[in-house]
């Protein structure tokens, strides 16, 4: 679930980008650039955030029949 969730952030980001980057222009003086370069930025650790998140997400462990905190199971023995 949480994959999936990563996955859909970075596409939004990526349509975010597509987007804005035509509209916004680095090359004015002035606080238009300071924005669009705070944008920018901001879109990067968005983007990085999601992506090492989405990659380094350790995976889910197969479902154990013994749950924490139960006491292990008495097994019968052969009598002798």
């Amino acid at each position: 679930m949480n994959k999936n969730r990563y996955l859909l952030c970075l596409l939004l980001c990526g349509v975010m980008l597509y987007y804005a980057i035509p509209r916004l222009s680095i090359e004015t003086s002035g606080k238009e650039s300071l924005f669009a370069i705070a944008w920018l930025m901001l879109a990067f650790f968005v983007i990085a955030g999601n992506l090492s998140a989405y990659l380094f997400t350790p995976k889910k462990q197969k479902h154990l029949s013994r749950k924490k905190g139960q006491k292990p199971r008495k097994t019968r023995g052969i009598a002798n």
